[in-house]
């Protein structure tokens, strides 16, 4: 693997990881309500499980990613630069909110476009 391709795909698993911390640890706290414009805490309390939940899945992209580059293998980063992707995409439409595909999905499809180079 090349080092700029390594660092673009570690850039978008450190971000997944982050996720993970926001939406598993910090979701009911005032920088994940901050952070995800949520309403109300009685709202963040409703819905920490699934957060948390979600939070899971940022993990197991991160983790996807982090295997590809310890493997140095380019069909894994690929494949899981295209769930991140995926996940960008129809999280920025289900949300309404186009940020999520800035901070989620542009950094994978950068490092989706310099792995296939």
């Amino acid at each position: 693997m090349k080092t700029l391709t390594i660092i673009l795909i570690s850039i978008v698993a450190l971000e997944h990881i982050y996720f993970l911390i926001l939406e598993m640890f910090f979701w009911t706290k005032p920088k994940g309500i901050k952070a995800f414009g949520i309403k109300s805490k009685e709202f963040a309390e409703e819905t920490k499980v699934l957060a948390a939940n979600q939070g899971l899945y940022n993990g197991f992209l991160a983790a996807g990613l982090v295997f590809s580059i310890i493997q140095e293998n380019m069909q894994f980063a690929i494949f899981f630069l295209i769930c991140v992707t995926i996940a960008g995409i129809y999280g920025s439409y289900s949300t309404k909110q186009m940020k999520l595909f800035y901070f989620q999905g542009i950094p994978a499809i950068i490092a989706l476009i310099v792995s296939l180079i």
